[in-house]
C-alpha cells in the first residue's frame, strides 16, 4: 500500500532486514501524527521479531529523507488550542518515537538522500549508522521558526559533534552538506546516489554476519555508558551482555573459527 491508500509508512521484511520507508514524497516525507502512530507499531514489531536483525529507515522519492514535522498540521493544531511542542513526545501519538526508544536493541541504518531537516535530521541522528548520498543535506532550522529541535536534536548533535560546531548549526539553522557531515564523523559513508542502495546493503550484510547477541549487547553497552565514568562502565549491569555471555553463540563463534567455517548464529 502507498500514501495514496492512507498509509504513511511502508514496511517490508526480507532476508533478516526490515525496511521502513516514510511514504509521503508529495510533502517531502513530512511527518504528521498519523505517521508517528504507524512508526510506533513498526518499531514494536522490529524489536519483537527475532528474524529481523537490522532495520533500514529511509524516505520515498528522490528529493527527501524527511523534512520533519508537518508544519501545516502543526499550524492547524495550534489554531485549535493544542499545547505547543517542547522536548520529547510523551503523551503524543506514536510515543515512544524512535528518538526516545532508548532500549531498542536492533541496529538501525538511516539511508539518507536529499533533505534531512528538522525532525528528519533528528530521526537520522537517533539511528546507529547513517549512510548518505552526496546530495544529502542536513539541518535543524527550528530556531528560525520559533521552535526547538525537541526530538533530541539539541541533545544528540551536541554529543555527536564538537560543541561549538553543534551550537553553530543549532542556533542558526545552517545547512550541512553530506561532505561536511562525513568530515565531522556524523555519517558513516557518503556515496553517489546510484551507489546508495549497494552501500546500505553492504552495511546491513556486515551487521547480519555479526553475532546477533553481540550486536545487541554492544549497542546497549555503548549507549548506556556514554556518560559514565570508565570505572562505572566496567562494573555496570548490561542485560543483553548477560544474555550473550551464557548463550550458545558465545561458544559458536570461537568454535567456527577453529574449525575454519562460517558461524551459525541462533541468537540463543
Amino acid at each position: 500500500m502507498s500514501a495514496a491508500d492512507g498509509v504513511r509508512v511502508r514496511y517490508e521484511k526480507k532476508d533478516q532486514v526490515a525496511r521502513i520507508t516514510l511514504d509521503r514524497p508529495e510533502v517531502l516525507n513530512a511527518m504528521d501524527l498519523r505517521t508517528h502512530e504507524e512508526l510506533a507499531a513498526i518499531w514494536d514489531d522490529v524489536e519483537a521479531d527475532d528474524e529481523v536483525r537490522v532495520a533500514v529507515l529511509t524516505g520515498a522519492g528522490d528529493r527527501s529523507f524527511s523534512v520533519g514535522q508537518d508544519l501545516k498540521e502543526r499550524a492547524r493544531l495550534t489554531e485549535r488550542g493544542a499545547p505547543a511542542t517542547t522536548f520529547g513526545s510523551r503523551g503524543q501519538p506514536g510515543w515512544p518515537r524512535l528518538t526516545e526508544r532508548f532500549a531498542l536493541s536492533k541496529p538501525v541504518i538511516a539511508r539518507v538522500h536529499g533533505y534531512a531537516l528538522g525532525g528528519g535530521f533528528e530521526l537520522a541522528l537517533a539511528c546507529d549508522l547513517i549512510v548518505a548520498s552526496e546530495e544529502a543535506v542536513f539541518a535543524l532550522p527550528e530556531a528560525g521558526l520559533g521552535l526547538v529541535p525537541g526530538a533530541g536534536g539539541a541533545f544528540r548533535l551536541a554529543r555527536q559533534l564538537p560543541l561549538r560546531i553543534a551550537m553553530g548549526y543549532l542556533l542558526t539553522g545552517r545547512r550541512m552538506t553530506a561532505a561536511t557531515a562525513l568530515r565531522f564523523g556524523l555519517v558513516n559513508d557518503v556515496v553517489p546516489y546510484e551507489d546508495l542502495d549497494r552501500c546500505v546493503a553492504d552495511w546491513a550484510g556486515d551487521l547480519i554476519r555479526s553475532a546477533p547477541l553481540s550486536v545487541r549487547a554492544l549497542k546497549e553497552c555503548v549507549l548506556r555508558s556514554l556518560d559514565m565514568p570508565l570505572e562505572e562502565a566496567f562494573s555496570s549491569r548490561y542485560v543483553w551482555e548477560e544474555r550473550r555471555r551464557v548463550s550458545g553463540d558465545a561458544a559458536e563463534g570461537v568454535r567456527a573459527f577453529t574449525e575454519k567455517r562460517e558461524p551459525i548464529w541462533t541468537g540463543r
